[in-house]
């Protein structure tokens, strides 16, 4: 089985080398490949004096463009399963190929990681819950489908589910938006525990005052995705 793990990185130069050496470590039977969304700082100089695999994106496509490029990137070489890895420290290698067997054995689409099925590991801060829950609650009352950690970027999918991402991918904010595209197809969705770690560097891109637009905007489409 030919597994990828796709990395978008912007100014992530401080992490990688550890997010990749995490990989290496626990996840040595899965391939990466860093997409770097035109990093401003000294990710792409890291990348080539490492010898990293990465894909150098000519302008800025935010977290949507960066990771359908990693799906796209699957896609063309043939991948059976494609999981996410934040280049910021969050997500740990140690849990994937845990999910990788669940996901061949179970026939299911996709596999998220979830930070609040055993509530172990950094839990974000007590505004962001609130705003996981709010999403939670409005993906159970459009699909009926209850997923304890929407917002989580570290997600596997299956060959159906790479061929879906690489063609049609939210642009910004897209968890909750894929989650309720692949579940309103028909396709299986199920959550794995893992424990995730306070990020290690850099800046998250919704910050305090993008939060209420971050909450409108990802509310509307995951409306919006449902009446389609």
């Amino acid at each position: 089985m030919k597994k990828l793990i796709i990395i978008p990185a912007y100014n992530e130069g401080e992490n990688l080398e550890n997010t990749i050496r995490n990989i290496q470590t626990y996840a040595s039977s899965f391939d990466y490949v860093i997409v770097n969304d035109c990093s401003k700082d000294d990710t792409r100089e890291l990348c080539k004096t490492k010898n990293f695999h990465v894909i150098n994106l000519p302008v800025n496509l935010g977290i949507g463009g960066a990771v359908q490029t990693g799906y796209q990137y699957a896609m063309e070489n043939d991948y059976d399963l494609a999981v996410q890895v934040d280049g910021d420290g969050q997500h740990d290698a140690r849990f994937l190929n845990t999910m990788a067997d669940y996901l061949a054995k179970n026939n299911v689409n996709m596999v998220i990681g979830s930070r609040f099925i055993e509530k172990k590991g950094f839990q974000s801060s007590g505004i962001r819950r609130l705003g996981i829950r709010f999403f939670t609650g409005l993906i159970r009352c459009l699909t009926g489908k209850t997923i304890t950690d929407p917002t989580s970027g570290l997600r596997m999918a299956d060959r159906e589910i790479i061929k879906m991402f690489a063609k049609n991918y939210p642009k910004d904010y897209p968890e909750p938006e894929t989650v309720v595209s692949v579940i309103r197809k028909g396709k299986r969705v199920e959550e794995l525990p893992v424990e995730m770690h306070e990020r290690q560097g850099g800046v998250s891109s919704i910050s305090p005052k993008k939060s209420i637009y971050y909450m409108v905007k990802v509310s509307l489409a995951i409306m919006i995705e449902c009446l389609r």
